[in-house]
């Protein structure tokens, strides 16, 4: 089966599916939006759970009516409360729970975060720094290690394509997430920049292994047309990449489903990232090489 089929030869599709699920997620980004939690917004958030279910949330707002731009929302099938506010220090914050238990009886606080927004902003400036720059530092180190390789393609072909492929494989995961603040709530934060960390890494090292064993092949196959030898190369490392991506995957599942509720979300957007990591490694990044070399000889 594996004989008749055709990384290369099939490159449009893997393409074309490649462009839809990046329109799809950069649409999602611009009309849904991401939902930052404190760590870039500033500000305070509580996490309360109540065991007989949670209080209303128009009641909660009425007791907390004197903290500014406050925010309640429901988790856990009501028996949980999330409340975002202003930064509150730790004496508003005891009078706020206080508040909350004469007015609804006990509960548990399973979560206070408070940062100043001069901090919040500063971190997400920081963060977008650091993913930026990561990318344009491992092009640039590519394009170097690859430096030997001249044809057909020049070495500083390979650092844009991983680099294009990295970008490829990141913003999918945001695109989901941007659906799931939507309709879930859910946020991202410090961890989820630590994912998407992880996923440029976990990408780039998938996808710099087949553009390797390419170098390989070029150096001993001079006289293979380009489109075979980049073809050897994918099969040469497919059951290495499907077989790490495979064993990752079942960690992180773990992770998810049997987690903590504050791990779920970093497992989740690692493990779309590594999915999409490995088909991009494997069905868009060796491919683009070669429509790229083919577009040159029709220029």
């Amino acid at each position: 089966m594996m004989s008749s089929f055709s990384f290369v030869g099939w490159r449009k599709a893997w393409f074309g599916l490649s462009l839809v699920l990046t329109l799809l997620s950069v649409i999602a980004l611009l009309v849904f939006g991401l939902r930052f939690s404190v760590d870039f917004t500033g500000g305070s958030l509580m996490e309360l759970a109540f065991e007989q279910g949670a209080p209303a949330i128009q009641e909660v707002k009425d007791v907390l009516a004197s903290l500014e731009s406050i925010s309640v929302q429901s988790a856990d099938e009501n028996h949980k409360l999330i409340i975002r506010s202003v930064t509150q220090d730790e004496a508003q914050h005891q009078a706020t729970l206080a508040a909350l238990e004469e007015r609804f009886g006990a509960f548990t606080e399973l979560r206070f975060d408070s940062i100043g927004p001069t901090v919040g902003t500063e971190l997400r400036r920081s963060s977008l720094m650091g993913v930026g720059l990561t990318l344009v530092l491992i092009g640039l180190y590519i394009s170097w290690a690859f430096r030997k390789v001249s044809e057909p393609i020049a070495s500083w072909k390979y650092g844009l394509i991983t680099v294009l492929t990295a970008a490829h494989d990141v913003i999918i995961p945001l695109g989901v997430f941007a659906l799931l603040g939507y309709f879930l709530h859910w946020e991202i934060g410090s961890g989820f920049v630590a994912a998407i960390l992880t996923i440029l890494g976990y990408s780039i090292s998938d996808t710099v292994v087949v553009f390797d064993r390419t170098r390989e092949n070029l150096s001993h196959h001079t006289g293979e047309p380009f489109p075979e030898v980049v073809e050897k190369s994918i099969r040469q490392t497919f059951v290495r990449s499907l077989n790490t991506s495979l064993t990752t995957l079942l960690a992180l599942s773990a992770i998810f489903f049997f987690g903590g509720e504050t791990t779920r979300p970093f497992a989740l957007a690692l493990m779309i990232g590594i999915a999409v990591g490995t088909y991009s490694s494997i069905f868009f990044a060796s491919p683009a090489l070669v429509a790229w070399e083919k577009w040159l000889k029709n220029v």
